[in-house]
């Protein structure tokens, strides 16, 4: 972790802050070059990040996390976004020994019999991953938005991140809607998860995901047994 880049750049939050999506990655990859990150769900907002980063810079770092639950349709996405950005990216897996043992003394599905459970797994497929890489760096790019959720409503474009070492936290597209989203995606004719077609508006492991009803909030689907304010996985200090 570099400190003297991110004191540059903590000194100028409230300007950054005020730069729009486009601008404010151009403005820190021109800045922080490769200790500046994009963690990369393969969302639709992570899908908009990674065509953003690319049309900047082409060889812009980036990783995902595979938990070994996600659906089909997002390692197809994840083929289909590398190859059209030909994108180097990281792929982070959960460390065996692990999963293994979280297996064993709780079962496959653990994570329906408690939060205490569900935040286990994700600990073990997805925040130990993440620590792992995000060592590697001074900064983070996400796709959170205030609109997602209680959880995310007071997200700002450039944070502190002091739950991962006092790193940079970028979130570019905090003030965006989903529809803006949505709307970028077709008009760049980005690749995305097709499971958005039907009914899905927030993507994570398959059992632990659902379509979301008319009515309900777009992460409604994620871990829908749960009460809506401890929807977080542990990835963003939650």
């Amino acid at each position: 972790m570099n400190q003297s880049l991110i004191d540059k750049v903590s000194a100028n939050l409230e300007s950054l802050n005020q730069l729009s999506a486009e601008d404010l990655l151009k403005e820190l990859l021109s800045i922080m070059g490769n200790e500046l990150v994009l963690a990369n769900s393969l969302s639709l907002e992570d899908v908009t990040l990674t065509h953003m980063m690319h049309a900047i810079d082409p060889k812009f770092k980036a990783f995902a996390l595979d938990t070994g639950r996600l659906n089909p349709e997002t390692y197809m996405v994840m083929d289909r976004i590398q190859e059209k950005y030909s994108l180097d990216l990281e792929i982070l897996f959960p460390n065996n020994d692990a999963v293994e043992s979280m297996v064993k003394e709780k079962g496959i599905n653990l994570f329906y019999e408690s939060i205490e459970n569900r935040k286990q797994c994700c600990q073990v497929r997805k925040v130990e991953p993440l620590n792992r890489v995000l060592s590697k760096y001074s900064g983070w790019v996400c796709g959170l938005r205030q609109e997602q959720s209680p959880t995310r409503d007071q997200v700002a474009k450039v944070e502190i991140d002091s739950a991962h070492g006092g790193m940079l936290k970028i979130n570019p597209l905090a003030d965006w809607t989903l529809s803006q989203v949505k709307d970028y995606v077709k008009a760049g004719s980005i690749p995305y998860n097709k499971l958005y077609d039907n009914g899905y508006q927030s993507i994570g492991c398959a059992p632990c995901t659902r379509a979301v009803k008319d009515g309900e909030s777009e992460r409604a689907g994620r871990w829908s047994w749960e009460n809506p304010d401890s929807k977080e996985c542990g990835l963003h200090g939650k």
